[in-house]
């Protein structure tokens, strides 16, 4: 269904919600068995009558968002504001919760549902969740109700909901996916009952989508089953964390002169690397992973001031979850905490992405990169006694692996 039809249909329904009915997006028996609408919920007292009544969602992504007082939060999709005003209720009045929605009409129903009920700890924003109108970093947590599935570019969604969200925010969504490839005629049959099954992703797909935007600590848990293999689910994932005025995000070819410096600026300090010369970005990217692939960036200047990318140890299937990575921080950037944040972020997505060990090599000179290592769990697994002739010294490298505490047991 094209964008246009989608806020025309929904436009209707809150049309109908305002002059007092209750409003269906999927047959009346799935509606009130497969937890959709108001049967999601277990903490609506309180609330206005019109905002129950108008609930479309798949689930309550409130009760996962991990809310907490004083935050600032967004629903992508907010329609008549249930979940609005209950993380208005969850952040309190020093917090505040945004609603962003494409149909003027359930806009209205919203801000009618808020006056209400007396919460001004919320705003109502027309928009597409395709692009969100609010700057980069303003909120703690994004939530979205059965929404998602809707959109027909899933990948600018939670690029967006990346972007808008501050460094250790948390994306917890409830949505309709599939548990793998439906027939065209199973999932026409679904629509018919659930109603927004035509654009919903595979749980494969959806962890993809997620991981390729940045995210990371990826869960996907399946809460209804509503037949031919479509189900309810909670997602969540969080952005990786660091301090302040820097943010990870994934790295794109337009970092390559900034990477490539950070590269060159740690070989120059002669204890990084056997290498003396950074390679061609074409060499970089050839010899590397493609995910996981983050940088450290500050976010006023937009400057690259670390890095963290992998190369697979071999290409033999047996070893297609052990990699051997390398971290770069600016040496006027370090003791900050920047290569902390960014192997933390890597382990993540690591797991995420089925990486069951995690090798590097390091210089017994390299006290500073030892310590970082040891303290994320990797060990000393042996010396490689003088491997290599560095500036015409025979060095040895210490060899650290990380073993998975959940994959590949």
């Amino acid at each position: 269904m094209a964008h246009d039809e989608i806020v025309e249909r929904y436009s209707g329904l809150a049309r109908a919600a305002l002059t007092g009915k209750i409003i269906l997006d999927c047959s009346a028996e799935e509606f009130e068995q497969g937890c959709f609408g108001a049967a999601g919920y277990d903490d609506t007292a309180g609330l206005p009558d019109g905002a129950v009544r108008a609930s479309l969602g798949c689930g309550n992504p409130v009760a996962v968002a991990e809310l907490r007082t004083g935050e600032t939060v967004l629903d992508l999709g907010s329609g008549g504001g249930i979940d609005v005003l209950l993380s208005a209720r969850r952040v309190g009045p020093y917090g505040k919760a945004y609603g962003l929605d494409a149909s003027p009409d359930m806009l209205r129903l919203a801000r009618a549902n808020a006056e209400q009920a007396g919460v001004t700890n919320v705003e109502f924003l027309h928009g597409a969740i395709e692009s969100v109108p609010l700057p980069d970093h303003a909120v703690d947590a994004v939530i979205s109700n059965c929404v998602i599935n809707l959109s027909d570019d899933k990948a600018a969604v939670l690029a967006e909901a990346f972007r808008v969200l501050r460094p250790g925010g948390r994306f917890g969504v409830s949505d309709v996916v599939t548990d793998g490839p439906i027939d065209p005629v199973r999932r026409e049959a679904a629509e018919q009952r659930v109603g927004c099954v035509a654009g919903s992703l595979t749980v494969e797909e959806y962890s993809d989508l997620l991981h390729h935007a940045g995210f990371v600590g990826i869960v996907i848990r399946l809460t209804a089953d509503h037949g031919d293999g479509v189900h309810s689910a909670i997602v969540q994932a969080t952005k990786p964390a660091i301090g302040p005025g820097l943010e990870i995000r994934p790295m794109r070819d337009g970092d390559a002169a900034q990477v490539l410096a950070v590269y060159q600026a740690g070989l120059d300090t002669g204890d990084a690397s056997f290498e003396t010369t950074a390679p061609s970005w074409e060499g970089f990217t050839a010899g590397r992973l493609p995910h996981p692939r983050y940088v450290a960036v500050d976010t006023e200047t937009g400057d690259v001031v670390g890095w963290i990318a992998a190369s697979a140890v071999s290409y033999r299937p047996v070893y297609s979850g052990v990699v051997e990575h390398s971290v770069y921080v600016h040496p006027g950037c370090q003791a900050h905490g920047i290569g902390r944040a960014l192997l933390s972020a890597f382990i993540a997505a690591s797991e995420d992405a089925g990486i069951w060990t995690i090798q590097t090599g390091v210089f017994p000179e390299n006290a500073a990169s030892l310590s970082l290592h040891q303290a994320l769990g990797f060990r000393v697994v042996g010396t490689r006694e003088r491997i290599g002739r560095h500036r015409g010294t025979w060095r040895d490298v210490l060899l650290l692996e990380r073993r998975s505490a959940t994959t590949g047991r």
